[in-house]
């Protein structure tokens, strides 16, 4: 899987997906439906029973609207929680590398080492 993968290169379906995880994942849509509540509980107290003649009505928006701040709050840490192990998939890459470079080179001094080893016995069997 390519981590660094162009925004061009996402399909139609993953790029709905990041604008609507991004777009209800985010602070601003927390505060928007808490003022939601807020804005309808003023109308109330302002107008009335004439506003909503049924107050329950408006105990089961603010419910709601506490069910939609939940699922954003979740998809925020979410999004961070994919940020950082994006991190550390990388971080392991690159330690995976460089630990196979350090692996090719002792190799490189093990045949090295062979080398001269055979040298040596084949000088010290001759003389």
């Amino acid at each position: 899987m390519d981590l660094h993968r162009d925004e061009s290169d996402l399909t139609r379906g993953e790029w709905a997906a990041d604008t609507l995880r991004n777009g209800m994942g985010s602070w601003a849509f927390v505060f928007r439906c808490a003022a939601l509540p807020c804005h309808r509980d003023a109308r109330q107290q302002c107008f009335g029973s004439r506003f909503d003649p049924y107050p329950f009505i408006l105990l089961n928006l603010a419910l709601s609207c506490l069910a939609a701040l939940r699922r954003a709050i979740l998809l925020i840490a979410a999004k961070r929680s994919d940020q950082i192990s994006a991190k550390l998939a990388m971080h392991d890459y690159e330690t995976n590398r460089e630990a196979l470079a350090d692996i090719k080179e002792i190799r490189v001094m093990e045949d090295e080492i062979r080398r001269l080893r055979e040298l040596i016995e084949n000088g010290q069997s001759h003389g």
